[in-house]
């Protein structure tokens, strides 16, 4: 009797041994996938609120005190640069092609948009909007010749260009197609991801404020259809930051209150079918986020100035990744596999 009670015992042990240890390897695994961030700091004092991952190895920057930045070896050295003529200017939309060929924008009046063809080296005045109320938000391109770049209302409507030869010249949408917003509801120039250029040629803008929505055509400017986002717009301080999105309506939405960046009042939805249904997550972001990137599948990485949140499921589901402080912006190459990160005072980070 004795010695079968010592057997069930240690079978009992011994099953609860074999319990925990699969549950530390599991944990310990699914830590491992967690993003790891490299952190480095430029040698500079500007802050980042765009970038551009082409590839592997071509990374651009666009900051405050016209400062923009080049990578040709995927971000372990850099090329700053400020911008002749543009020392006070705050680059907030950029899109580089290559090495050699970026396009960049500044964030308040007058609205200029700026091409480089020699890395850097010269730039170009293709565009300038005087209007007091101009103010560029963000930039995207179907490919290497079409584009769009949009802008916060001016007289109740978003400024939105597009472009057919890669940024040389630009020509204004025309004001009737561009619905009109209330008064207090803009967009926001905090990742340069709130504009996003779909595979079918049509694209989507995020919109916050005293109202939240998200505007998009199918069919590149020949009429915009426009939805309500269950997003937190109560102040002119609040509402979708940054998105994905796919060509058939489904995304991931986050943002805020960046002057409470710890408040998680509906700041943070899943999109289906263009808002046909809206998914509160079962564990959001820990606070306000200004950028989210779909790394690959279901996984997402969302970032703000108090930190970065990772989702292997889809969005449903989000944990810390990092406390890492004042990161604004992240992409990951367009073709590639490399993640890199901005942010405030010269920051960046290799996400691995």
């Amino acid at each position: 009797m004795e010695s079968s009670l010592n057997a069930r015992f240690k079978t009992k042990l011994h099953l609860g041994t074999i319990l925990l240890l699969s549950l530390f390897l599991c944990n310990t695994s699914f830590a491992r996938k967690l993003p790891q961030f490299e952190i480095h700091t430029l040698n500079t004092s500007a802050s980042f609120r765009a970038i551009s991952v082409v590839d592997d190895s071509v990374v651009w920057l666009g900051g405050s005190k016209g400062t923009v930045c080049l990578s040709t070896n995927g971000g372990v050295n850099w090329k700053i640069l400020t911008v002749k003529g543009f020392e006070t200017a705050d680059f907030r939309s950029l899109y580089a092609f290559d090495s050699l060929h970026a396009v960049v924008a500044n964030a308040g009046s007058p609205a200029v948009i700026l091409i480089t063809k020699d890395a850097g080296q010269t730039w170009k005045e293709v565009y300038r909007n005087a209007d007091t109320a101009a103010f560029f938000d963000g930039i995207d391109f179907w490919n290497n010749k079409k584009g769009v770049i949009y802008g916060d209302p001016i007289r109740g409507r978003l400024l939105m260009l597009e472009t057919i030869d890669g940024g040389n010249y630009w020509l204004p949408v025309l004001a009737p197609v561009i619905p009109k917003l209330p008064n207090g509801e803009a967009s926001f120039a905090a990742s340069c991801s709130n504009v996003h250029c779909l595979p079918n040629g049509g694209f989507v803008i995020a919109t916050g404020g005293v109202g939240s929505h998200l505007m998009f055509t199918k069919s590149r400017c020949t009429s915009f259809d426009t939805i309500s986002t269950p997003m937190n717009h109560t102040s002119s301080t609040t509402g979708v930051f940054s998105f994905t999105v796919d060509k058939h309506g489904n995304g991931i939405l986050v943002g805020g209150d960046y002057k409470n960046d710890t408040s998680t009042i509906n700041h943070n939805f899943i999109c289906r079918k263009w808002g046909k249904r809206w998914i509160k997550p079962i564990k959001p972001t820990r606070g306000y986020r200004e950028c989210v990137i779909q790394l690959k599948g279901k996984r997402y990485l969302a970032i703000g100035p108090n930190g970065a949140d990772y989702s292997a499921n889809g969005g449903m589901n989000w944990q810390a990744a990092s406390d890492i402080k004042g990161l604004h912006t992240v992409r990951k190459a367009r073709k590639g596999k490399l993640v890199v990160a901005a942010g405030q005072k010269g920051i960046i980070a290799i996400v691995k």
